[in-house]
């Protein structure tokens, strides 16, 4: 489990009614310049798989940083050998993965503002024609997380432009690839070095749906193809049966699904049956050539979500004993890593936690929820390095990656808000 401690002494301040009141006039007076950007980047058709318009997407962000004089980098990091191996075989299409990074304010202590500008692949060409309608702002990336990132990027436009005096500094970083796992994405940064330096806390404007996310699942995806012998059916003793071999894995699976699937998280997550960890069999299965034919390869995927509670690596080596078990018992069989991704898990009442549950307070006037995000979140690059990491944006998770994907148009500039007056609060002189 990726539980961060913190120190009992360190408090949240307390930020002055004027400065809310500054910061909300100056982002409620860019309130059409927001929508107008978060159209532009919806248009823009960053899909991933397989990575495409990634160049435009980033000029793009870079424009509007440079217009509201907020200085930034683009930067493209080298991929490694495997990588490009990857890209070169299955992502014939892809862009280059580039990165942005953007700092407003003196010092070292950072609180991160982390996002992505990929998207899942649209199911219309539509999708990428986005419209406001009802309040709602529609298209692919409008609710993960297209959104958010405009709500980031104005939210420090506002500290700039008010004057706000920080003991420290906000980076935004924005980075590709979070729809497929990070590994063109954050793990690039992170791997040079560039992710979380000298950050107090991140936040990422996931589609939260208006709770905090302050605990991610982690996932170990997996594809395992069992081989055998094909003949025809009349002649089957001389051909070796794979999907058969293949029930034989699956039933030791299936044994351990049943001991992991009884643990539970302590973390907040409804309905308490989303509480247990996780092991899915078959997400996708496929194999054989013919009915009359004996197949010689089946093939299956596992996925394996750990709750913050569970090691990565036990976990982990749990599956490969079952694989390994199964080889000795004689059935020939690979498996192909799809991601690997820890959990994570930041106590409630940590301060950066606080100081960002009370901000929505005071910005939305409801209490604020914490919850543990079902799925893998960026938030895993940060914990790794002992550093609290939140999920909060406009987007809802209920209608992301779907054909009618989009943003309630009052929750940009309110997370805007959130995430102005948080920055204040944990950098304003005496803060966390």
């Amino acid at each position: 489990m990726q539980d961060v401690s913190f120190p009992e002494a360190l408090e949240v301040i307390r930020v002055d009614a004027r400065i809310k009141n500054r910061l909300l006039a100056v982002i409620t007076a860019r309130r059409s310049e927001m929508i107008d950007f978060v159209r532009e980047l919806v248009a823009i058709p960053t899909e991933n798989p397989p990575g495409r318009s990634y160049p435009a997407c980033v000029k793009a962000i870079a424009r509007k940083l440079r217009q509201l004089k907020l200085e930034c980098e683009v930067l493209d990091i080298p991929l490694d050998g495997e990588l490009r191996r990857r890209r070169s075989s299955a992502r014939v299409n892809a862009s280059p993965p580039q990165f942005i990074r953007a700092f407003h304010g003196r010092g070292t202590r950072t609180l991160y503002f982390h996002g992505h500008y990929d998207v899942v692949p649209a199911q219309s060409p539509a999708q990428f024609q986005p419209r406001v309608h009802a309040g709602k702002l529609i298209g692919r990336g409008s609710s993960d997380m297209k959104s958010g990132l405009v709500a980031m990027i104005l939210a420090v436009h506002a500290l700039k432009e008010c004057g706000i005096e920080l003991a420290g500094r906000v980076g935004l970083t924005i980075v590709p690839d979070e729809e497929t796992g990070g590994a063109r994405g954050s793990a690039c940064l992170a791997r040079a070095g560039l992710l979380g330096d000298n950050a107090v806390a991140m936040f990422t404007p996931e589609p939260t749906g208006g709770v905090i996310w302050n605990a991610n699942r982690g996932a170990i995806s997996l594809r395992v193809t069992v081989r055998g012998k094909a003949a025809h059916v009349g002649l089957q003793h001389m051909g070796c049966n794979a999907f058969e071999k293949m029930l034989e894995v699956t039933d030791a699976l299936r044994a351990l699904k049943k001991k992991v699937e009884t643990r539970e998280t302590g973390f907040h997550i409804q309905p308490v049956a989303a509480r247990h960890s996780i092991l899915m069999l078959g997400g996708r299965a496929e194999g054989g050539t013919n009915f009359n034919l004996v197949p010689a390869e089946f093939s299956f995927t596992l996925d394996r979500r750990t709750n913050p509670e569970e090691n990565l690596a036990v976990e982990r080596a749990a599956l490969f004993a079952v694989f390994d078990k199964c080889r000795s018992d004689g059935v020939a069989l690979d498996v192909q890593a799809l991601q690997e991704g820890s959990a994570a898990g930041v106590s409630s009442e940590h301060p950066m936690a606080r100081a960002l549950a009370e901000s929505v307070q005071a910005v939305t006037g409801k209490q604020a929820k914490f919850e543990m995000c079902p799925g893998l979140l960026e938030n895993r690059f940060y914990a790794e390095q002992g550093i609290p990491a939140f999920a909060y944006g406009p987007g809802l998770l209920t209608v992301s990656h779907g054909a009618y994907e989009f943003v309630p148009l009052a929750r940009i500039p309110e997370c805007a808000a959130v995430y102005a007056l948080a920055a204040a609060r944990i950098l304003g002189p005496g803060g966390c």
